[in-house]
């Protein structure tokens, strides 16, 4: 009853903690968010237009929202599309490489600190103006890729609805790395939770580098796998280069309103296709290793 009652508080603890480590996010969304959000979806229905004596606003009804899903396809899904294949591959390149660098630079060597902090400065320094002048200049390339033509092989071999999205990928290759420097960071604090214990017994019972990976590294990263492919996953759909984000910040408020919330729900449904997906990929590594 005491080792209850004890088990009991324990919880009670470490939920208050969690809800005091929450609370300043919940504070800044409903003080911040809740209103800009409560007031895009009301415009969304409305003509809004800004005079001088104040907001007009005249109900639309849905107009907006079937406009831009069954009129005017040039507004979502020519844009919307290529950009969807697009991040399908760039997600899981920026992964991989996370993941990849965050095991390197977890190794002991001299100078780690330093390569740490060269992986995360992008980050603090590379704006959405900075990367978009760097798109246009046509930087973010790897110059191996343009000495041996590798963007007319992809264009000559694969169909061109896939070939525009890699060429696109290969000639920002750079500046997409570049943006995973958060993902390093957290694949980082995920290796460091395996205790070095595990490793020596794995070395022990003779299992090589590739075996450690695939046996204890890489399980015992899937949670953090999760975090970063939301995380992406997000961080790709507000991408400077996206071009539905250009269509949103428009002077039409209304058209924009609606454009916005679908814009949204496609990015919740695009997040429960790669949840499900992982839980499959989870599932089925659970039930190898048992």
């Amino acid at each position: 009853m005491i080792g209850l009652k004890r088990k009991m508080k324990a919880t009670t603890i470490r939920k208050l903690e969690g809800s005091l480590f929450i609370a300043p996010w919940i504070a800044g969304f409903l003080l911040f968010m809740v209103f800009p959000l409560g007031y895009s979806f009301y415009m969304s229905f409305h003509q809004v237009k800004i005079l001088a004596t104040g907001i007009s606003t005249k109900y639309r009804g849905l107009y907006y929202y079937k406009y831009i899903l069954f009129e005017n396809a040039d507004l979502l899904y020519n844009l919307l599309i290529p950009f969807l294949r697009q991040a399908v591959l760039m997600l899981p390149i920026i992964v991989v490489f996370s993941l990849l660098v965050a095991i390197m630079l977890n190794q002991r060597f001299w100078g780690r600190t330093f390569f740490r902090a060269v992986f995360f400065l992008p980050v603090i320094f590379t704006t959405g103006q900075v990367v978009n002048e760097f798109i246009v200049q046509g930087e973010g390339n790897l110059d191996f890729l343009s000495r041996y033509n590798l963007a007319t092989l992809v264009v000559t071999y694969l169909p061109s609805t896939w070939a525009t999205p890699i060429v696109r990928i290969l000639d920002s290759f750079v500046l997409i790395l570049w943006y995973s420097g958060v993902q390093i960071l957290i694949f980082l604090a995920g290796r460091q939770t395996i205790p070095p214990s595990v490793y020596e017994a794995a070395r022990i019972d003779g299992a090589n580098p590739w075996e450690t990976f695939w046996k204890i590294t890489l399980p015992a990263m899937l949670p953090f796998i999760l975090l970063n492919l939301i995380y992406t996953t997000v961080d790709l759909f507000t991408f400077p280069g996206n071009p539905i984000l250009s269509q949103v910040n428009t002077s039409e408020y209304g058209m924009s309103s609606a454009l916005a919330w679908i814009y949204f729900v496609i990015i919740f449904v695009f997040l429960g296709i790669v949840y499900f997906l992982f839980s499959r990929v989870f599932r089925s590594m659970q039930a190898a290793r048992t």
